[in-house]
């Protein structure tokens, strides 16, 4: 399944536009007013699916992820020189980089789970999202959300 992760140009706060294979909207994401980064997912009928919130005057960028109002982990930049890592603590998930920060890898023990693109030459932050099983897709789009959010927290 691919998906295309668009921020909007002319938002007072983060605001994207999830597209699905065929250019048709799948999720909606909209930016709440907080201390960090808060952002919550909603599908194409505006139902709250998911949310994600930074925690507030932390060393690195911190997230926490909810689906359906339950949290179901938190992911973390990590400390490294090179590549940018983060760690997951649901499933047994794990995200790499490269050094450009613009690709990153998220694998299992039992596999592949998402490519992760950043197009370059756009007008706003733009990702091409490849995931292996359309399950993982609302995961995997927090996870995005968070790498962005983090990339945005750090001045980058």
């Amino acid at each position: 399944m691919k998906l295309l992760f668009k921020q909007r140009i002319f938002s007072w706060f983060d605001s994207y536009d999830i597209y699905d294979e065929e250019q048709q909207p799948r999720y909606h994401v909209k930016g709440v007013m907080s201390l960090g980064h808060r952002l919550q997912i909603y599908d194409r009928d505006g139902n709250m699916l998911g949310e994600i919130k930074e925690k507030a005057f932390s060393f690195l960028p911190k997230f926490t992820m909810y689906i359906d109002g339950e949290e179901v982990g938190t992911i973390q930049k990590e400390l490294t020189f090179l590549r940018p890592k983060f760690h997951l603590t649901c499933n047994d998930w794990e995200v790499d980089g490269n050094v450009m920060e613009w690709d990153y890898a998220v694998v299992s023990q039992s596999g592949h789970i998402m490519d992760v693109h950043k197009e370059l030459f756009q007008l706003s932050d733009t990702y091409t999202m490849d995931i292996v099983h359309e399950k993982d897709a609302l995961l995997c789009l927090m996870i995005v959300l968070a790498i962005d959010a983090a990339k945005c927290s750090q001045g980058e």
